[in-house]
């Protein structure tokens, strides 16, 4: 019998095997790399739990030796990275566990499917190339076949925290009636006043009943506030009222300290899971596809724009300003743009322009009157902060939330331009600027926020239930996933210039983009340096040479 042709390819999985080294579909091996934050140690999960444990069967569990931070990363195959969420399991061991309750719902009865299987991830970036590593993934949201509280013993509690949002009345009134309607739990507080509230304001109790409605109006019913953290006060104000469920609404400086107020629970080993849904009418939180409240947002900035469409035509050299929410990013200027088609000019804080000389927005502005008669100019409102030289200092503010106390640029811009025309005799301009920040804020959600908030409140449910903690909730490529505190807060989401989106506004408006080469070039350095994380550094050494 004639010996088979030795395969090299055959060999090299052999060679790999022996040595416990995964390759990657292009032949390379895939090199351990380090955690960048860990927790501690990790327990297996539970002999008594029905699911398996969480990622690939063939993936490992790579820890790191910080004590302050809360990342676990899980590694399988062809670089498969899961950046996964803390689990009460990570530092209480033998916990018990009880079939979820939703099985025996009725409203769950046509589902064909009840459960996420513990092996669902959805990953960070869905456009790869054929050789390219299976990069970062975030565990999938939903229910668990087991959960790690009893209903009865369930004491959860909501805070709302910093600047308004549409939407915050339905997060609150779905996450009530999740646990109520879901899990049969009936004991949920509402913080009243923000974070401060835990210590200095009273309570109230929370039913579906009393929440009925809430979801049609604007701001929040349990009040806000910026600032107002301690984490130790906090976390025994939790521990005095035996609470075990934590359900923190906020943005990025909420979501900071709900990590240490984790951090905290986790130090003293309490049972209490605490989840974050993230709140940012700017939509600059990293990694999920937008926050709740941003699409009523933008809608609503449709009516301002209008308005000042409509005073800027019906005038000879109309030119109307409207100055829309972005105190970093522009998202919403740059959305509100695209949608209107009104729109002659659109500044946000990412993308720089000058005023004075060729090419400048006030040469720009001449220009468009002159073609069509009339202009309009939106502003975000952190755009332009670098050019108001006199009052600079001002920018050394900040307020209870740590966020930069801005100059109005909508009204400095507007006397700018008005100054210009003055002072050149050219030609008469009749402007109209137009502020409807704290109008749009104050708003309920529109149809489609509304049903995204369903979907991160009964997220977030689901996840405490299953005893997650330490996770925020959100939409990564359109799938509900957990994400580590730590990666929505390590950096902003910000619109990026030399990104088609930005290139579809230019075409839109047929404004200069008011940067030079210099710009174009620092701007690309700013989008490829921030993207890779420790940890995704080394999975992309995985697949590249």
């Amino acid at each position: 019998m004639q010996s088979e042709a030795a395969d090299p390819r055959i060999d090299a999985a052999a060679a790999a095997a022996e040595s416990h080294e995964p390759q990657s579909p292009t032949g390379r091996q895939i090199i351990d790399f380090e955690l960048r934050n860990s927790l501690p140690r990790v327990r297996a999960t539970s002999p008594s739990s029905a699911d398996p444990p969480p990622g690939p069967a063939a993936a490992s569990l790579v820890m790191g030796t910080d004590p302050g931070s809360t990342l676990k990363i899980v590694k399988g195959e062809f670089g498969y990275v899961l950046e996964d969420v803390p689990h009460l399991t990570d530092y209480l061991a033998d916990l018990p566990t009880y079939p979820n309750p939703i099985k025996e719902n009725p409203a769950y009865s046509v589902v064909k499917q009840f459960f996420v299987s513990q092996d669902d991830t959805v990953p960070k970036k869905v456009v790869v190339q054929k050789d390219s590593p299976r990069g970062i993934h975030f565990r999938r949201a939903g229910p668990r076949q087991r959960v790690y509280f009893e209903s009865d013993d369930v004491n959860a509690c909501i805070v709302t925290c910093g600047g308004l949002c549409p939407g915050l009345n339905t997060v609150i009134r779905e996450i009530i009636c999740g646990l109520s309607y879901m899990y049969d739990v009936n004991k949920v507080l509402g913080i009243e006043g923000g974070y401060r509230g835990f210590y200095a304001r009273n309570t109230v109790q929370l039913t579906p009943k009393s929440v009925n409605d809430i979801h049609k109006r604007g701001g929040t019913i349990l009040s806000t506030s910026r600032g107002g953290h301690d984490t130790l006060k906090i976390v025994d104000n939790i521990q005095d009222r035996g609470i075990n469920q934590v359900y923190i609404i906020g943005g990025d400086g909420t979501q900071k300290g709900a990590a240490a107020i984790f951090e905290e629970i986790r130090r003293r080993r309490l049972k209490v899971a605490v989840a974050g849904i993230p709140k940012t009418i700017d939509n600059d939180i990293a990694v999920i596809d937008k926050s709740f409240g941003f699409d009523t947002a933008v809608e609503e900035a449709q009516r301002a724009i209008n308005a000042a469409h409509v005073e800027a035509e019906s005038v000879e050299n109309g030119i109307g300003v409207v100055k829309l929410m972005g105190r970093y990013s522009g998202f919403i200027a740059m959305y509100a743009t695209l949608a209107s088609r009104d729109v002659d000019c659109c500044l946000i804080p990412e993308s720089r322009f000058y005023l004075e000389g060729k090419g400048g927005l006030y040469e720009y502005i001449e220009k468009r009157l002159k073609e069509n008669g009339h202009m309009v100019i939106v502003v975000a409102e952190g755009a332009g902060q670098d050019l108001i030289a006199e009052s600079m200092k001002s920018m050394d503010h900040e307020d209870a939330s740590g966020n930069k106390l801005l100059l109005d640029v909508g009204l400095w811009l507007s006397q700018g331009i008005k100054n210009y025309f003055t002072s050149r005799q050219k030609m008469t301009i009749n402007l109209k600027y137009i502020d409807p920040t704290y109008m749009i804020r104050a708003i309920p959600s529109n149809a489609s926020d509304n049903v995204y908030c369903t979907l991160l409140a009964q997220s977030a449910v689901h996840g405490a239930m299953a005893g997650y903690t330490g996770f925020t909730v959100g939409l990564v490529n359109g799938r509900q996933t957990y994400i580590p505190f730590d990666r929505v807060t390590e950096k902003r989401n910000k619109v990026v210039i030399t990104d088609r989106m930005w290139a579809r506004l230019l075409s839109s408006t047929n404004q200069p983009s008011f940067l030079s080469s210099k710009d174009v070039e620092e701007a690309n350095i700013r989008e490829e340096q921030p993207k890779q994380t420790s940890g995704e550094v080394k999975c992309l050494e995985n697949g590249s040479t």
